[in-house]
């Protein structure tokens, strides 16, 4: 990493955002945290979920006949987005630093503790179920958010660290940077696309086939 000195600044060019097999390494070890604890405490949600959780997805499954489409547009724009549009603001603040492996517990928790809800309910269909809904998404979304995260949190931890005791100037994100976020943006909308169709279609064949 090269450090150019001048006027009492440091800057640290595009090379800091890089995304090396360490930090990637350590993201993962906080989103299997956070997968374990999110199966931990799925074994404490009480039996009546089963029933809310067959509710919830009936209702999915008829959100677009009922002229709810742009509900579920917004919906799915805001599950597809939400932590690698984090992770990626994230590299902006110093505080990213801390944050940015939080969020990344965060997502393998929720995702965890959401599908051992749907096995604990369904058993053996709480497997396809959970498939379903959450099989695309995690395709699509969970290598976006760790291609993000990566170089956020080096960006994040390079501005704690120079930041201290005089000023420095470190990007938040270069012309690389740019370019990958648009790519993943592309990827998710992509996702999001596919989202609004294929899933409530395997869902209605398993529900149909559950409740049977």
């Amino acid at each position: 990493m090269r450090r150019l000195r001048g006027k009492g600044q440091i800057r640290v060019p595009g090379g800091s955002e890089g995304a090396p097999l360490p930090r990637l390494v350590l993201l993962a070890v906080f989103f299997l945290a956070g997968v374990f604890l999110g199966q931990v405490l799925a074994r404490r949600v009480p039996e009546s979920t089963g029933a809310e959780l067959e509710q919830y997805l009936t209702d999915f499954v008829q959100v677009g006949a009922d002229g709810r489409r742009a509900e579920t547009v917004l919906s799915a724009l805001l599950l597809y987005f939400r932590y690698p549009l984090a992770a990626f603001v994230l590299g902006f603040v110093s505080a990213g630093a801390v944050l940015v492996p939080l969020v990344s517990a965060a997502f393998g928790f929720f995702l965890s503790f959401s599908v051992c809800c749907f096995t604990a309910a369904f058993g053996g269909d709480g497997v396809l179920l959970a498939l379903a809904v959450f099989g695309l998404r995690c395709l699509v979304t969970m290598p976006c958010f760790f291609l993000l995260a990566a170089p956020a949190w080096g960006v994040s931890v390079s501005r704690l660290s120079f930041g201290r005791g005089r000023r420095s100037v470190v990007p938040a994100c270069g012309r690389e940077g740019w370019l990958r976020f648009a790519a993943v943006c592309g990827v998710l909308l992509a996702g999001v696309c596919v989202e609004l169709f294929l899933p409530p279609y395997l869902l209605r064949l398993i529900l149909e086939r559950i409740l049977i």
